[in-house]
């Protein structure tokens, strides 16, 4: 008993230096929230409770003199923020965290550049397809899945209580 309580113990320190050692210093670059990871010159978008307009998430955030790359949209970035409008993801995001969108009942536009190799939106889709894979991970108000679509995710269209249209392929 007293292994298996050792080992726990162990296990719940690794899980928590591994969590952890994403984390870095938060810091505002043109009205976003971003947080750096501990190491390294990149950082992702954080928790921004008040977004609100068109957001544009740039390639490239400043902070103390330094430049880092944004690969990253973090859990809960955007969740409910109600007067997100449209939104625009650089080609350096290659991943995207849960529930980063849920709840944007007003995101009417959702616009991915067209050199990301890791998500799209793809014939002016109005979403987020997870490219390899073709799925939509985010929808809004009124999203065309292509045809090239496979499957939809969980929740990509969570919260979305002005979801006015969806069109979906044969």
């Amino acid at each position: 008993m007293k292994q298996i309580i050792k080992r726990l113990g162990l296990l719940l320190l690794l899980l928590t230096a591994i969590l952890t050692a994403h984390a870095g210093e938060e810091f505002d670059y043109n009205g976003l929230r971003f947080c750096t990871y501990d190491k390294g010159d990149s950082c992702y978008v954080a928790r921004n409770k008040e977004a609100i307009g068109a957001i544009v998430i740039p390639k490239i955030a400043e902070y103390s003199g330094k430049s880092y790359k944004v690969t990253s949209i973090g859990k809960e970035a955007f969740h409910y923020c109600s007067g997100l409008t449209s939104l625009t993801i650089p080609n350096s995001v290659t991943s995207i965290g849960k529930f980063a969108f849920s709840g944007c009942s007003g995101l009417t536009s959702v616009t991915v550049d067209k050199y990301n190799s890791t998500f799209d939106s793809r014939d002016n889709c109005n979403a987020i397809i997870e490219s390899s894979m073709n799925t939509l991970i985010v929808g809004c108000k009124n999203t065309t899945i292509p045809n090239s679509v496979a499957s939809i995710g969980d929740s990509a269209f969570s919260g979305c209580s002005g979801l006015t249209s969806v069109t979906i392929p044969n």
